[in-house]
């Protein structure tokens, strides 16, 4: 038996540690379009006054003939992504994620997924992306409005390199699927085993077994700080792993992950209520695993006002809080 004796971290302000050398994971998708365009005129852009926002100047500019401007108008976007699939196209239909997949969610229930027309819908500043301008324009709804939706795929990759396989793999997805992108420069953060990227399968940033952080999108890198901080401050060995595909989930490795490890946190800028947390919960619960389980996101309130980062911090979505989070955790396990 094992008790868990271990103080909190104090944090004394707001700080992030530098992501060192990388790109927005947006840049990634624009450079990866363009070169998957170059050899495919069947690959289509439709935009909603988002080529900026997108990172698609640049696409428009070499190719002007596969990119279709629709204005502010989500509804259209969709409409006319989901024509041009039906038409043998391979549409990737960019927005920001906040009014994709509210505005428009109708359109992506009935033209897209219901139809089955393998449109791939580009949330661009998703999550807490757009800091100070708040909630009308947070995107903490999309996990869960889309897990909903029946024949759809969602996907937030964690970094240029999962955001490039994803693009290459999304070009030739024969279904429907969701692909979900932030602002900030990330790193590439180096699997175990050097694991390959999937749709549906999560990849293991590193292994431990006193606790798991399932982590999505951009959350994973705050993740991967805390655990080494819990490893060089209190010798605690901690699984992370980047939860890229939050529909089809991967059952396999969450079973797994909770056969090894003795408490299990999910992370993710997301609402707390129907996204990543509670897709684990629901699986794990019906597996009958008792493993300390806690949910760390957006609780179900409107934001403070603030960046990413200091919304993150607010949360408890950065390096101490969820070194906090899961020193609590393990003073439950007896």
């Amino acid at each position: 038996m094992i008790i868990y004796h271990v103080n909190r971290i104090v944090v004394s302000s707001v700080i992030e540690k530098s992501v060192g050398a990388g790109k927005a994971n947006l840049e990634v998708f624009s450079n990866i379009l363009q070169e998957l365009a170059q050899n495919d005129k069947d690959i289509l852009v439709v935009t909603s006054d988002s080529r900026g926002s997108g990172k698609l100047i640049p696409f428009g500019q070499k190719f002007p003939r596969q990119i279709i401007e629709v204005g502010i108008a989500e509804q259209s976007l969709v409409g006319v992504a989901a024509g041009l699939a039906s038409a043998g196209k391979k549409v990737f239909a960019v927005s920001p994620a906040c009014f994709l997949t509210a505005r428009a969610l109708e359109q992506i229930k009935n033209d897209v997924a219901y139809s089955d027309n393998p449109v791939k819908l580009i949330g661009i500043s998703a999550g807490v992306s757009y800091g100070a301008l708040g909630s009308t324009h947070h995107s903490l709804h999309d996990y869960a409005v889309l897990r909903a939706i029946n024949n759809m795929a969602i996907v937030a990759p964690a970094d240029n390199y999962e955001t490039g396989e994803a693009i290459k793999l999304a070009a030739s997805f024969s279904k429907p699927i969701y692909l979900r992108f932030g602002k900030k420069n990330m790193p590439d953060l180096k699997a175990l085993h050097d694991m390959p990227f999937q749709i549906g399968k999560g990849r293991i940033i590193c292994e431990g077994r006193d606790v798991a952080l399932i982590a999505t999108g951009e959350t994973v890198y705050p993740a991967v700080l805390a655990a080494k901080k819990l490893k060089n401050e209190f010798n605690i060995d901690t699984t992370v792993i980047s939860m890229h595909t939050i529909k089809p989930l991967d059952y396999d490795l969450l079973e797994a992950t909770a056969n090894k490890c003795k408490g299990i946190i999910t992370v993710e800028e997301h609402s707390v209520n129907g996204g990543l947390g509670e897709a684990c919960a629901s699986f794990l619960l019906q597996q009958r695993t008792t493993n300390p389980f806690k949910i760390v996101g957006i609780p179900d309130e409107y934001t403070i006002t603030g960046s990413q980062i200091e919304i993150f911090n607010h949360y408890g979505i950065s390096e101490n809080g969820l070194a906090n989070t899961t020193l609590e955790l393990l003073k439950k396990i007896k």
